[in-house]
Formats: C-alpha cells, sequence, structure tokens
C-alpha cells in the first residue's frame, strides 16, 4: 500500500465577470498527518489554503493551530481560510462559540457539508478574491460538483447562520485553553 495513492489531485476552473479565468490546483492532504515531510512537500508553492476540520469531531478543531502553523512556516502569510465541515450531522460537537481560531488569526471562516453541497463554492470564491486582488469578483458559472447526497434543513441551515452572527459579536476568550471545546 502506497500512502502517496490517498493524495488526490483535480482542477477547479471558476470564471469571473469574462475577466477572469482562474485555475485552482487542489490538493488533499486530508488523513496525513503522520507524513509530516510528505505532507510539507505538497505545501511548497502554495498560493492559498483551505482549512477543514469535522465539527463533530473536537479532535479535527484542537489540530487546527498546528496545521495553520504548518502551512505558514511553509508558505508564508498567504490567504487562508478555515473551514468546519459536517455542518449536516444533528449530534454537532463544536458550537459557534466554541470555533474561535479564524478569529484570533484573522482567518476567513465558513461553516460548510460537503455532503450537502452547503458553502462549499465559498472558500474558493474568498480565495479566488484575495488571490486576485479584488473583494467583487463574482462566480459566473456553479463550480461543478456532484450531487447532494443529503439536502439541510433550511431552519437549521438559519439557526447555525444566526449563531455565528452571535459567536463573532461576542469577545474573544483571553486565553488559548479549549477546555470548553
Amino acid at each position: 500500500f502506497d500512502l502517496l495513492h490517498r493524495f488526490y489531485f483535480h482542477i477547479e476552473q471558476l470564471e469571473y465577470f469574462h475577466k477572469y479565468e482562474l485555475y485552482l490546483n487542489v490538493w488533499d492532504t486530508a488523513g496525513q498527518e503522520k507524513l509530516g515531510g510528505v505532507r510539507d512537500g505538497y505545501y511548497i508553492a502554495g498560493q492559498c489554503a483551505i482549512i477543514m476540520f469535522d465539527v463533530t469531531s473536537r479532535i479535527t478543531y484542537r489540530n487546527v493551530p498546528q496545521w495553520h502553523k504548518d502551512i505558514i512556516r511553509i508558505c508564508g502569510n498567504i490567504p487562508i481560510v478555515l473551514c468546519g465541515n459536517k455542518i449536516d450531522v444533528k449530534d454537532r460537537k463544536l458550537k459557534a462559540k466554541s470555533i474561535t481560531y479564524h478569529r484570533k488569526t484573522n482567518m476567513k471562516y465558513y461553516d460548510i457539508s460537503a455532503l450537502s453541497n452547503y458553502n462549499l463554492e465559498k472558500p474558493f470564491l474568498w480565495l479566488a478574491q484575495k488571490l486576485a486582488g479584488n473583494d467583487d469578483l463574482q462566480l459566473v458559472s456553479q463550480i461543478p460538483l456532484i450531487p447532494p447526497e443529503i439536502h439541510l434543513d433550511p431552519d437549521m441551515l438559519r439557526e447555525y447562520e444566526l449563531q455565528l452572527i452571535e459567536a463573532a459579536s461576542q469577545p474573544l476568550p483571553d486565553d488559548d485553553d479549549d477546555d470548553d471545546l
């Protein structure tokens, strides 16, 4: 079994106002924490990053600072988006008020669901805007996605969005202790 086969590569094409065509080369290094140096090789020359954690698993969120540190160490100060995935799961372990790392480090944050395609385009659009230096960029065509496996309850989504707004208005904790996770 060759662990390098677990990495995959694909190209997403995003088009903007007939002015830009942007190609993003995307590497997924999920689950490769034990491969340190091999994973680091994928970061070399990276121009932006998405750090993703599982909102149903506190340990993945506790890994975010190290993943962030690794990216900064290799890539320098690049645009980075933090994404909490699996918001479709009813038993969410990490509530909006507990997710503060992005605010401490000035990263953009999105709740997403890979199974329902909820918010999947937002981190890519935000990164494209930062790379192009133009916050007015908009998608001309939808990113090609596989059909959603599930559909999210609109009331649940509204509640999560309200929780994120409320959490953003709260002061950051004074310490780095994450005991409340």
